[in-house]
């Protein structure tokens, strides 16, 4: 949301915005409909949004993003809604800098939307900041309770799905000891300027302790920090990365996986992007199902249903990629073990 998002995160971050109809007016439609990294916006009726797709470039989208959106439509068509007809979608990026997210926010308020869906936990953050009076729905958050009153009972306008990253960690860290059996040092590649990474931080220090392993943070809040950071990895002995998740990271990960590889570090990362940029393994929630699933919460509230009574839903399917040609590269061969739980193998 990092798409009917407005997260920092489809790189993630996203947003997605749909209006049951009313005339917003051309020219401001229009402005509406111009592409940011971070957010979509997808429109409900009305004949004055037909010419949307005109803005729909989607050339700045990953493939992965491509079937995390064509998810939500797939949902959307499921539950009897026809894009063109019944809905539109607008994308709206932010270009991985989270700053920008509350002036996108609030300009979806002034353009008067029936909902909006979020990726990312500061996308999600400043869409609750912008409204909250207009239905947002997380089509994926990284820490829900940071947002949200409890799972439960979410209160206010805000409900959704959770991506269960601080969770996720100790298991990428898990799957890191079987690709590095002789791990002592890791090092998380993350930026600590978004709320969800501190958890995650912590729960890298736990888990690593937990197995004799030291941990050293390898802050990255600027582009000019990805490479300090591996530059730092070098003089400090680190075996293998842990690549957190955020609109920055993902806007450089052909960057970060190349540094990865240029500087033979096994690196473990939290989404199919970074398998596309040529990385080695991903273990992350499947988002194109907790996309698909985020439709059944738009179909709820636009039946009339409060997002404050739709409790927080958690991840049910999950994806295990290994690149073998990154691999090979990095002169790492792959346990057979982790090669038969894998999901998806890349030759």
């Amino acid at each position: 949301m990092d798409e009917a998002f407005l997260s920092a995160g489809l790189n993630r971050y996203d947003a997605l915005v749909l209006s049951k109809g009313g005339d917003i007016g051309a020219s401001r439609f229009h402005r509406a409909c111009r592409r940011r990294r971070g957010m979509a916006a997808l429109c409900k009726g009305a004949a004055a949004y037909k010419n949307i797709s005109n803005w729909n470039a989607g050339d700045r989208i990953t493939s992965a993003q491509h079937r995390e959106l064509d998810a939500f439509r797939r949902g959307l068509r499921e539950l009897g809604y026809v894009e063109g007809q019944t809905y539109k979608i607008e994308y709206h990026f932010a270009d991985g800098q989270a700053e920008r997210f509350p002036e996108l926010a609030n300009e979806l308020v002034r353009l008067g939307v029936d909902l909006i869906v979020t990726r990312g936990t500061p996308a999600t953050i400043a869409a609750k900041t912008a409204t909250r009076t207009i239905p947002v729905i997380m089509a994926s958050v990284g820490e829900p309770l940071l947002i949200v009153d409890s799972l439960a009972r979410p209160g206010g306008n805000v409900t959704g799905l959770s991506a269960f990253v601080t969770v996720m960690t100790s298991k990428r860290l898990e799957l890191t000891r079987e690709l590095v059996p002789r791990l002592s040092r890791i090092g998380l590649f993350h930026n600590m300027s978004n709320p969800v990474a501190p958890p995650q931080w912590e729960e890298t220090k736990t888990a690593a302790q937990s197995w004799g392993i030291d941990a050293e943070l390898l802050d990255v809040r600027s582009d000019e920090d990805i490479g300090h950071a591996f530059d730092r990895a070098k003089e400090r002995h680190v075996d293998a990365l842990l690549v957190g998740l955020d609109g920055l990271i993902q806007a450089h990960r052909q960057m970060i996986a190349s540094l990865a590889t240029r500087n033979r570090l096994p690196a473990v990362y939290s989404g199919r992007e970074f398998i596309e940029a040529g990385g080695l393994l991903s273990y992350a929630v499947s988002y194109p199902d907790l996309y698909r699933r985020a439709t059944i919460y738009v179909d709820k509230i636009f039946k009339g249903a409060k997002p404050a009574d739709l409790p927080v839903e958690q991840p049910t399917k999950f994806e295990l990629i290994i690149n073998l040609r990154a691999a090979k590269t990095l002169g790492l061969t792959i346990p057979p073990t982790l090669l038969a739980r894998a999901d998806e193998v890349v030759e």
